[in-house]
């Protein structure tokens, strides 16, 4: 079959994947997922895909975590740390030990524990806030702890990625001096690239002010580049370079294209006033034009090959499948829990959230998406650390995770909305 052809067959089961979102309230992840493994198991795309579709999928993942990156307003980030420090520790210390006691118990292979642990860190915040606006609960100070912690969480599980990869792969060896080494390159990478976005892009009135030709630049200007003709371009040759940056640190793109989508500013970007003969009409956002067509390039077209891709990889086995599902559930119970309590105690006692806030908090921060199917790509499919019994375990607990987050929501909002409303009247 043509490279054109798979590509054809994998944009079609979008669709499908998407309706069944809808229907279902879960995250079109979850069915890219599925999609690609029934494609592969029925003969319908390869199991080894040709170098065009890999690459695309490589793309589509540096593009998603930058668009998960630039979503975030660094300003509220930054603001709300201090009440949510605790529920993103907790709440990923926890789950990390869980997953990490489990798998090696189950495999006895520290390096993929260390892996399935990381897996199993990060909160998948879209999952949650989609499910929470379904419930008209998105604007609920819930929302915030969740959006805060889950952010706090993903930037700390990249930089331990970046850390420990290079270690359970066998890249780097397990010594004193070349901890320190690994660490002292992710502090330097995190380092730099804070620095590219506090002087470099906005070199104009930045650090780099008084460099010749550089200091007449400024990102602001390459994004209104012909009426913000390139700005899509703009953003997303930022997003690749940064990859490229990352890789050459040692560590996977998609660590340096979430950075490079973080340091994105809001104020680099210009409002327009639309004009009609009875004068200004309406303003229009430069940067909300950017984030919607970056979103569609990473959630629509170009990301759910990534996820088709590393769908495709599960190919049906009834008795690998039988063998697994019982430690999938015994790690599905422990995160689950775990999650729960770890994070509802946090927010009540370092948030100061209140009980219904603190156990919503908890109930949101049970999904896992992007962040853990990107480490178990590296994982299983690039690096071959962990087996495909450990792949099998991770993908079902994900899922029944996964499927946790709107039942939970939807079961506790009968007794969170009543206490939302008499916060609300007492303001």
């Amino acid at each position: 079959m043509h490279d054109i052809g798979i590509l054809a067959i994998i944009w079609s089961s979008v669709f499908a994947a998407s309706l069944l979102a809808e229907k279902t309230r879960l995250t079109p992840v979850l069915w890219y997922l599925f999609f690609g493994s029934l494609l592969t198991n029925f003969g319908a795309i390869p199991i080894e895909m040709p170098a065009f579709i890999v690459g695309l999928a490589e793309l589509g993942i540096i593009v998603i975590m930058f668009s998960l990156g630039f979503e975030e307003e660094t300003g509220n980030f930054l603001s709300s740390i201090k009440r949510s420090w605790g529920i993103a520790f907790f709440g990923a210390v926890v789950p990390f030990c869980i997953a990490y006691g489990l798998t090696l118990w189950y495999w006895g292979e520290a390096n993929m524990a260390l892996l399935c642990g990381l897996a199993m860190t990060a909160t998948a915040v879209s999952l949650t806030m989609v499910s929470l606006k379904s419930e008209g609960l998105n604007k609920t100070p819930a929302a915030t702890g969740i959006m805060t912690s889950a952010v706090l969480d993903d930037i700390a599980s990249l930089a331990l990625v970046a850390a420990l990869v290079p270690i359970a792969s066998g890249e780097a060896t397990f010594s004193a001096f070349g901890l320190l080494l690994i660490l002292a390159k992710v502090i330097a990478f995190f380092l730099l690239v804070t620095l590219i976005g506090a002087g470099l892009f906005p070199a104009s009135r930045g650090l780099a002010r008084k460099i010749p030709i550089i200091g007449h630049f400024s990102l602001k200007q390459l994004l209104a580049m012909n009426g913000g003709e390139y700005t899509v371009l703009a953003l997303l040759l930022i997003a690749v370079l940064v990859g490229l940056l990352a890789h050459a640190f040692g560590f996977h793109p998609a660590v340096g294209a979430y950075m490079a989508g973080l340091i994105i500013r809001q104020e680099y970007f210009s409002d327009d006033v639309q004009k009609t003969d009875q004068g200004p009409h309406r303003r229009t956002s430069s940067y909300e034009q950017a984030r919607l067509m970056i979103d569609n390039v990473a959630f629509s077209w170009l990301g759910p090959v990534f996820f088709i891709t590393l769908g495709s990889k599960l190919l049906f086995d009834g008795p690998l499948f039988l063998t697994t599902l019982p430690q999938a559930l015994l790690l599905f119970a422990g995160l689950f829990f775990g999650q729960i309590i770890s994070a509802s105690i946090a927010a009540k006692y370092s948030g100061k959230f209140n009980w219904p806030d603190s156990l919503m908090i908890g109930f949101g921060m049970l999904g896992r998406a992007e962040l853990a199917f990107v480490v178990m790509d590296i994982a299983y499919v690039q690096t071959k650390v962990i087996s495909a019994e450990a792949f099998y375990t991770l993908m079902i607990t994900c899922f029944l995770l996964n499927l946790s987050v709107p039942l939970t929501i939807r079961w506790w909002k009968k007794r969170f909305k009543p206490t939302l409303v008499i916060e609300t009247v007492a303001k």
